[in-house]
């Protein structure tokens, strides 16, 4: 499993997660898109927004390997504003590839973005 040296291991001064220490010996938790419905609290859109933040700042508009990113928080963008870099794609594994959809992230993120989105 690929670490991601300098990404943030979780939103700072709280819990919300968004890497793991170590593989599991079963193998990587499978990714499922997970609906973001709009009455969610303002800490979980603060951790969507700053997981967001934290991909872009690290892997912009490139594929990447999923590694030691979080199942869980990465299905929250899975199949929206993180999408499969290549076919076939194995959502059970670590070494998947996926990229950023920068329009849909730009669309649901635009304060991570700023006004200079087309």
């Amino acid at each position: 499993m690929l670490k991601h040296k300098g990404f943030p291991g979780r939103l700072t001064g709280t819990d919300f997660q968004f890497t793991i220490r170590r593989a599991n010996k079963d193998g990587a938790t499978k990714l499922v898109a997970r609906e973001r419905y709009a009455d969610r609290k303002p800490a979980d859109r603060r951790a969507d927004a700053g997981f967001m933040q934290a991909l872009w700042d690290y892997f912009g508009d490139q594929p990447f390997e999923r590694g030691n990113l979080d199942a869980g928080r990465l299905s929250w963008f899975f199949e929206r504003e993180v999408e499969a870099a290549e076919d076939p794609f194995d959502p059970e594994d670590y070494e998947a590839k996926l990229v950023i959809n920068e329009a849909r992230a730009r669309a649901a993120f635009p304060d991570i973005f700023g006004e200079e989105s087309a």
